[in-house]
């Protein structure tokens, strides 16, 4: 039950993100005067819908995107002065163009010419066409800085999570303990799983970091260590083992020697790890977070048509999936059954709560960057093409010539029903990735 709670959480948290993106684009369409016919949420057949006004509102039965229908999208086909007959096509790309045009005429209403979305100035149709894509960074900004600063990240804590049973020698692949090895210090110290780390040598500890940088610099003497139990403090006394420890560049990579071997360096060891609590941030850190989420999110678009090999393998072959490389919906839907159904110590319902909502941002950032790629039909096409009648229009200003109009982007419309089936071809591939060999969150 859990599993299918998580599920339509997300499903109805995606079907919020759509609409509210095609709203970015339906408010300032009509705010400029366009005719809007209708508003979508999902393609395919119509379950139910209500007219009010000039628009129809409704929903589709596939719920994988949305649309809003304006007139105009496209200037009327051009026509032979003498014949007022279109030109005859040379070409199956000119006849896709023309046909777009025909159809873009046909929704304009006699009388309401003025209202077609082609005549708007160049700001107005960047403002409509990135009005959606706005609405999704938005919206992502605001759900991470509610997790951020209002729930809170996880942050490695002072409270201790684990204890060691034993020291196992450097190079020995093998997580049991054996008689032969020496007891950890921190349980031959007497600490215990819960314990709250107080201060080491006599110096109050405010952070993990500070205590693991101070044990790794700690000789192996008896040193004073006092921890919080049951809210009382209680001394200690750790003498801490000097083992070899793989070193890392500042960067996390692990530092090699010319021969590819690691190099260690001696370093003072305790045999804790640390437990994770959520604490809240500063509002000041969304615009780094959500920045290095679009870097990030942006890498994956740029690197798609490889990714996309590489799953075709892993799904068709014996390769295993990157486990950060993309997924769709039935991914993204396993994603959020998953961490509402995890039974694991210590994470709750607020914990599942922030990952449900950062799944949520991650999706909306994706729909951001996805639809700001410049080729029809997604917004970025719309908006390079509005930026390039823009450009041709100041250019033909400072040589004093005619404006030259706005841009055809019919023109592009080959270019674009290509890049819907490849779309099409990745999503189903996508789901079928995601069914026989899957990413789930448990590695």
């Amino acid at each position: 039950m859990a599993y299918l709670v998580g599920v339509l959480v997300v499903v109805v948290g995606v079907a919020v993100s759509i609409a509210l993106h095609e709203i970015g684009h339906l408010v300032p369409a009509k705010k400029f005067g366009v005719r809007v016919t209708q508003y979508m949420i999902g393609f395919g057949p119509t379950l139910f819908s209500r007219r009010r006004g000039e628009t129809e509102y409704g929903v589709k039965a596939i719920p994988l995107g949305g649309y809003i229908r304006m007139i105009g999208m496209f200037p009327p086909p051009e026509q032979d002065e003498k014949t007022r007959r279109r030109p005859k096509t040379t070409s199956i790309w000119s006849a896709m163009a023309n046909d777009a045009r025909e159809a873009a005429a046909a929704e304009v209403v006699p009388g309401e010419e003025h209202r077609a979305f082609y005549r708007l100035s160049v700001p107005k149709k960047l403002a409509v066409m990135f009005g959606g894509p706005f609405m999704n960074l938005i919206l992502a900004v605001v759900i991470l800085a509610i997790v951020i600063s209002g729930i809170g990240l996880p942050t490695v804590s002072t409270t201790v999570a684990g204890v060691s049973e034993c020291v196992i020698s450097y190079g020995e692949d093998r997580q049991e303990c054996l008689a032969e090895d020496p007891a950890a210090p921190a349980l031959a110290a007497g600490v215990e799983p819960g314990d709250k780390l107080v201060s080491l040598a006599g110096v109050e500890l405010e952070s993990w970091d500070e205590f693991s940088a101070m044990i790794r610099q700690t000789p192996s003497e008896p040193t004073a260590l006092v921890v919080e139990r049951d809210g009382e403090l209680i001394d200690l006394s750790i003498t801490p083992m000097v083992v070899p420890r793989e070193v890392f560049d500042e960067s996390g990579e692990l530092v090699l020697k010319a021969a590819g071997e690691p190099v260690t360096e001696e370093v003072g060891f305790a045999g804790i790890t640390a437990a994770t609590q959520l604490q809240r941030q500063s509002p000041a850190q969304v615009p780094q977070l959500v920045g290095d989420a679009l870097v990030r999110t942006g890498q994956v678009v740029i690197t798609l048509p490889q990714r996309m090999v590489d799953i075709s393998k892993a799904a068709f072959g014996s390769g295993e999936r990157d486990p950060e490389g993309p997924v769709g919906v039935v991914g993204v839907g396993r994603f959020a059954g998953e961490i509402a159904a995890v039974d694991l110590e210590g994470y709750g319902t607020v914990e599942r709560v922030a990952d449900l909502l950062g799944l949520l941002a991650s999706l909306n950032l994706a729909l951001f960057v996805f639809n700001m790629i410049p080729l029809l039909p997604l917004g970025g096409g719309h908006i390079a093409g509005a930026l390039w009648e823009g450009l041709r229009r100041q250019v033909a200003r400072a040589l004093r010539k005619p404006d030259p109009g706005p841009v055809d982007v019919a023109k592009a419309m080959p270019l674009a029903y290509a890049v819907f089936a490849v779309v099409a071809v990745m999503s189903v591939l996508l789901i079928y990735a995601d069914i026989v060999k899957p990413i789930t969150l448990s590695g």
